[in-house]
């Protein structure tokens, strides 16, 4: 069985597998879903960490829980949004080499944005995904 998804990074474009992501995502016929934007909220309710880094933890682990449910997997991404509050290059250092764990090497294409605030005041990382459904 081939791969549902090409990642590619042309030469004509900066090469972003050195960071982590892929420049294109090329999906096989499928079935899609789409996962509303994970944050630092917990199903307990325990409360929200003021560090980035240890929501991105959070956030990592929610999304992770989203895949499942699918019944997907790291590989199964397409596209994933990360939204971060006051983006600078401090929050960068802090969130994203936990948020790049989710992906367990696999490339997805990735936006990054940054936003004046979340859905909550305490909220500083979003990440939104796009996944093809296995088979």
């Amino acid at each position: 069985m081939s791969e549902s998804i090409s990642r590619l990074n042309p030469s004509t474009l900066p090469n972003s597998s050195e960071m982590g992501y892929s420049q294109i995502s090329i999906v096989e016929p499928g079935r899609m879903a789409y996962i509303s934007g994970q944050v630092a909220w917990q199903a307990d309710g325990a409360p929200v960490p003021e560090d980035i880094g240890e929501q991105a933890k959070i956030v990592v682990k929610n999304a992770r829980s989203a895949l499942k449910a699918l019944g997907a997997k790291a590989q199964d991404i397409v596209l994933a949004r990360i939204y971060i509050v006051d983006l600078n290059d401090a929050a960068m250092e802090s969130a994203f080499p936990v948020l790049l764990e989710l992906f367990e090497g696999h490339q997805p294409s990735i936006t990054g944005i940054g936003v004046a605030a979340l859905a909550g005041p305490e909220l500083k990382v979003e990440v939104e995904l796009t996944v093809r459904v296995p088979d």
